[in-house]
């Protein structure tokens, strides 16, 4: 990993590096021994530091890395939607030149979900066990309702009444989220984030979701792998609550089927909190799922 801490973009990470990968600085933090290593593969608008209280909970037991795929975060910028192969080939090339052998245990929130099933779809022997953190999945539109589909989605305005309301937000949430973490990570986190750009690059994200979907569903499954999916139905008060009830009852079924689809799955519901605070709410039991994730491949 490079010690160069200045990005090519506005902001500098406060910790961690980067890593060269095919020209682009990739930001990555790797913390922790012991194998298998569990990569954490962030949500859209979500960056490698937002997991990092999970991460340092994680590195007492084994290596933890956190990353920011290229055109998100502190690594450097390429157009927006990616496909998920260009992603799965890039996060295999970061942990080549980290010297981080696998296989690994793949920590997947939101999109990242989406990016981990295609790093299993063609690399199944570097996959040893998977954490689903309330993840996306390719038959999405299949349990969702229609105002909550992948379409729907790539659809979010982003004019800039909704900008200027949604800086504001992230402003008080951000500050939020992250008051237990040290200093210099949460204040360098809160100011990139209510940032034009970072705020452009989690929509840009979404923008690829149905072809993600599609590019998936061309492949196999999962790998038989120890697998535990967190199942996020708390009352989030920014969604409707028709929606959220179907939301809740698609999701429900969705990890459901996800987890019966191997031989060591479960799932667990988790009620008091709600999508991208999972993390910030429940980092007990995000830690707990990975470790026990990890006590399963010990034992498999």
């Amino acid at each position: 990993m490079t010690n160069d801490s200045i990005s090519t973009g506005r902001f500098a990470p406060p910790v961690g590096g980067f890593q060269l990968i095919e020209g682009r600085r990739i930001f990555v933090r790797r913390v922790g021994s012991g194998r298998p290593a569990v990569l954490f593969l962030p949500g859209a608008s979500a960056v490698g530091l937002d997991y990092y209280a999970v991460q340092e909970a994680v590195s007492r037991f084994a290596t933890a890395v956190v990353y920011d795929r290229a055109g998100t975060g502190y690594s450097d910028s390429v157009p927006l939607p990616r496909g998920a192969e260009a992603v799965a080939t890039e996060l295999r090339e970061l942990l080549r030149a980290e010297n981080i052998g696998g296989p690994y245990v793949l920590v997947a929130h939101s999109l990242g979900a989406l990016y981990a099933h295609r790093f299993t779809q063609l690399y199944p022997h570097d996959v040893a066990g998977l954490v689903w953190l309330d993840g996306l999945n390719r038959d999405w539109d299949e349990f969702m309702p229609a105002a909550a589909s992948l379409a729907a989605a790539e659809l979010m305005s982003t004019g800039p009444e909704e900008f200027e309301q949604m800086r504001m937000a992230l402003r008080e949430m951000n500050a939020e989220l992250s008051a237990d973490y040290p200093e210099q990570v949460r204040m360098a986190l809160t100011e990139a984030k209510e940032s034009d750009e970072w705020i452009r690059v989690g929509f840009a994200e979404r923008g690829g979701l149905v072809e993600v979907a599609t590019e998936l569903k061309s492949g196999p499954n999962i790998p038989d792998v120890p697998l535990i999916a967190l199942s996020v139905v708390g009352a989030d008060p920014a969604v409707p609550e028709t929606i959220q009830r179907a939301m809740h009852d698609g999701r429900t079924r969705m990890d459901a089927a996800l987890v019966n689809s191997v031989s060591h799955g479960e799932q667990r519901i988790l009620t008091d909190t709600f999508h991208h605070r999972l993390c910030f709410d429940r980092p007990d039991a995000v830690v707990r799922a990975i470790r026990d994730v990890l006590g399963r491949v010990a034992r498999t």
